[in-house]
């Protein structure tokens, strides 16, 4: 079995996210009550998430958990309506959210200068205090996750998550702050999956294609591990809504067909364990990652998270065993996980 000796900067900062969702917790966590106050004297009636990337599955979170704890209607913005076809939308009532970890991304700052003069408040979820977006918008969350070297994104991605977590706390008047607080715990104990997931990449040293699935408050973490493994090991990885897997995508499963399974208790579990029975009678080669031993045992592979989150917390947790799995996935593949070809830390798009 190879070993993963190099330590990647992916890697050592896959292990700061414990620490920096702590440190993020004790400073973002006191501005909730006042933004609570100034948000519901706004009468928001829509929320618009601006974001791309891994940023941008961050947002995805954001829309389930934010629609689902205040019943606002949030929408996910594409960037080109205002950079290629200059709409001018009606945003009167609106909360814009433009989330970057650098805050310099260009279509996602004109969209919320657009939004500014649309009638929005704006917020910013960022890493860079001192970035353009910070400077523009008119409330700012910052992620405390130190500098991220590595071009992938991890823990501005949990960071971004936990934004997420405020800001629905702030539109519920600070309901739900307080379990917060086992966060970094529990990212510290997903990260005990370590020397498990090293044992278990050796298998997918050649995968060079696989489909990624999971639903409801997790199914961000179905696209962020499926661009992970895009950008740092260059398998190419679709993803999918469990449910729209059943519409179509399911007949391409064959023997051996690599499926990652997100399945953490909650609403979407039951369906997820169905859909891991079926895999197995199509004799598909499944990764399933989960705590329960219902859906485990249905799985030709497992990364089993040491104990039962409540689905409103597991996306932060889940995700470091897949980030870890594409670090280690891209060290025997004899890749740079750092340095991805033809990408860049910052991406500017117009």
């Amino acid at each position: 079995m190879t070993r993963y000796t190099h330590m990647s900067l992916m890697l050592q900062e896959i292990k700061q996210q414990p620490e920096a969702l702590a440190r993020t917790l004790r400073e973002e966590a006191p501005k909730v009550a006042a933004l609570g106050r100034f948000l519901a004297g706004r009468d928001i009636r829509l929320i618009v998430l601006v974001a791309r990337g891994s940023s941008d599955n961050a947002a995805l979170f954001g829309r389930y958990l934010i629609e689902i704890t205040s019943n606002i209607p949030v929408s996910l913005a594409a960037p080109s309506v205002h950079t290629l076809y200059h709409a001018r939308l009606n945003l009167r009532n609106a909360l814009v959210v433009g989330v970057s970890q650098s805050g310099e991304g260009t279509d996602i700052n004109l969209v919320l200068e657009n939004a500014k003069q649309a009638g929005a408040f704006t917020l910013g979820i960022t890493n860079e205090p001192r970035s353009a977006m910070a400077r523009l918008v008119d409330e700012v969350l910052l992620i405390r996750a130190g500098k991220e070297r590595s071009v992938a994104a991890t823990k501005t991605y949990t960071g971004q998550l936990l934004m997420f977590h405020l800001l629905a706390a702030a539109l519920q008047q600070g309901k739900g702050l307080e379990k917060l607080r086992q966060l970094p715990d529990l990212a510290s104990q997903c990260m005990e999956l370590e020397p498990v997931v090293q044992s278990l990449v050796e298998r997918y040293r050649f995968m060079n294609h696989c489909l990624v699935v999971g639903r409801g408050l997790i199914y961000a973490n179905v696209y962020e591990l499926a661009i992970k493994l895009m950008e740092t090991c260059y398998v190419v990885s679709e993803r999918f809504s469990s449910a729209d897997f059943l519409h179509g995508p399911v007949a391409m499963i064959q023997a051996d067909f690599p499926v990652i399974v997100f399945a953490p208790p909650g609403k979407t579990f039951n369906g997820m364990r169905r859909l891991t029975q079926q895999l197995r009678t199509l004799r598909a080669e499944t990764l399933v990652i989960s705590s329960e031993a219902s859906i485990l045992k249905q799985a030709a592979q497992t990364l089993q998270i040491p104990v039962k989150i409540d689905e409103f917390l597991a996306p932060i947790p889940y995700i470091i065993p897949g980030q870890l799995f594409a670090a280690m996935l891209a060290g025997v593949k004899g890749l740079s996980p750092d340095r991805p070809r033809s990408l860049k830390k910052v991406t500017k798009t117009l």
